[in-house]
């Protein structure tokens, strides 16, 4: 597996998502904006919502379960790619599908997966490991990294940074919609860091009163 050498003038910023995530989908949107205006180097990696919740199937509603049950195929695809053809080809590789699942809305069929792997320049059959659990030790490998750096209760996305200590800063979120450009996206970043880096800083929250807005 191969990957590109690290900037060591940028600071790296890892960032596990989930493909089907909305949510995810707008903050990675906002990490793009960031490294523009910051001097970051966004890491991508996978975690699975499908992973996080598979032992509360039977307790959750019926839609969110049937989605969860779907989020396995392009997590897998993703990881496949990965494992295939290196850490270069995920970042890429999310932007396809997001923009086809959330942007345009089109149905997460293999169809759809067909048309990002190919866009970037992946082989088609690597959408065959849609209904396969060939690399679902990486998968789940790659989503415990993530989500131990911020506990069970929280999902995806996930970002983790260097702190001036030496100790990662890793924190869930934050949800945003829409996502912001330019010199917002630097001031959402610049406190995002500032209060998680606050040891015993946990929440910042209010209730949601719109849906994602992919603009």
């Amino acid at each position: 597996m191969t990957a590109t050498a690290a900037d060591p003038a940028k600071t790296p910023a890892d960032f596990w998502f989930d493909p089907l995530c909305p949510w995810a989908w707008m903050t990675s949107r906002w990490m793009l904006e960031v490294e523009k205006v910051r001097p970051i180097e966004v890491h991508w990696h996978v975690m699975s919502l499908a992973v996080l919740n598979e032992d509360k199937l039977d307790t959750l509603p019926e839609g969110y379960a049937t989605f969860l049950r779907d989020a396995w195929g392009p997590v897998r695809v993703v990881v496949a790619a990965q494992q295939q053809h290196g850490d270069d080809v995920v970042g890429p590789l999310y932007t396809a599908l997001g923009t086809r699942f959330h942007n345009r809305a089109l149905p997460k069929t293999r169809e759809t997966i067909v048309e990002a792997l190919e866009e970037v320049g992946l082989p088609a059959e690597l959408a065959d490991y849609a209904d396969r659990d060939t690399y679902d030790t990486e998968l789940r490998a790659s989503h415990k990294e993530g989500i131990d750096k911020v506990g069970q209760e929280v999902g995806t996305p996930v970002i983790a940074v260097p702190g001036s200590d030496g100790e990662q800063i890793a924190f869930f979120g934050p949800v945003v919609t829409p996502a912001p450009k330019g010199e917002e996206a630097a001031k959402l970043w610049d406190g995002t860091l500032m209060v998680a880096s606050i040891p015993g800083f946990y929440e910042i929250k209010r209730t949601r009163t719109a849906g994602p807005s992919f603009e």
